[in-house]
């Protein structure tokens, strides 16, 4: 798990299908990445296929209220607060037990905050309330992606593609799954199928990168690189990885500055360990990193 498992996964905050991209424990360093979201659907619940013997209709005065919780809850998770975006989304669970989003979306606050097996209770009890939604699917799987589960993960993102056959998140998910089992082409062609789905999709244009480095691709990895670092200057990520494919091939100078800008974004970037077991570059990165510090340690 330490070495074989890349990348940046997504989870989705939901109302549904008027939803957030929002990151991942994969990916604490990027800015978000949120779109309008429907309070209605969240508060009724209607736009997830739920079971009929699941669904209640809370009354207006609910309603309202977890209209209103639930405004905090993405505020909260807007400036980073997780732990309190959790005791809002479970405030909404108290009103209304049958809310499926907010259940899934509890989990997503759960797994900001590394509480993978408590984020897995809540996406199990989300697909068992909307069965047929893949939002939830897709959120359990990067918590199992987190535990190294890279079978039961990879499960979940085919049930997405199942009923969502052009959903890009599930193509860049599959792909991290696939990683994680040291299927590196399959992970390329899930990325590539990602970003044609979604061509601004800028976490599946970096996963590609990194896949495309440890496969051997080295100038395509860079050039990839280089081309997101132009369009996402602050994309630490992407700084880091391009410093250290460049020491590899003895652009020095170029490398350290890039360097000094990513750890300048992201200090994390410059222990091994935290890049190793929270971030999970792929194995050759993470190798020639190590090369690269202990470079800058004796320089």
């Amino acid at each position: 798990m330490l070495y074989s498992a890349p990348l940046l996964s997504l989870i989705r905050t939901s109302g549904y299908r008027t939803l957030s991209l929002f990151r991942s424990l994969l990916s604490f360093c990027l800015p978000r990445l949120l779109l309008s979201i429907s309070l209605a659907s969240l508060v009724l619940a209607l736009s997830w296929p739920a079971q009929a013997d699941t669904l209640s209709i809370p009354s207006a005065e609910v309603q309202a209220q977890i209209a209103d919780v639930a405004q905090q809850a993405f505020s909260a998770t807007n400036q980073g607060d997780f732990a309190t975006a959790e005791t809002y989304w479970t405030q909404i669970i108290e009103l209304d037990p049958s809310n499926a989003p907010a259940w899934s979306n509890r989990g997503n606050a759960r797994v900001s905050q590394n509480k993978l097996e408590a984020a897995l209770s809540d996406y199990n009890q989300a697909v068992d309330l909307a069965p047929q939604a893949p939002d939830p699917y897709l959120n359990r799987g990067t918590a199992l992606e987190g535990l190294g589960r890279w079978q039961e993960a990879l499960a979940d993102y085919q049930r997405v593609l199942q009923i969502d056959p052009e959903d890009p998140a599930a193509f860049n998910n599959r792909g991290n799954a696939e990683a994680g089992l040291g299927q590196w082409q399959a992970a390329l062609q899930d990325y590539a199928h990602a970003i044609e789905l979604a061509p601004e999709y800028s976490f599946a244009q970096a996963n590609y990168a990194l896949a495309l480095y440890q496969v051997g691709q080295t100038d395509a990895g860079i050039q990839a690189m280089r081309g997101l670092v132009k369009r996402y200057p602050k994309f630490p990520d992407m700084r880091a990885a391009l410093s250290v494919a460049l020491s590899e091939q003895g652009r020095v100078g170029e490398a350290q500055s890039h360097w000094v800008a990513a750890v300048g974004l992201d200090p994390r970037y410059g222990d091994l360990d935290w890049v190793t077991t929270i971030r999970r570059w792929p194995p050759r990165m993470v190798d020639q990193l190590n090369h690269f510090l202990s470079d800058l340690d004796q320089g």
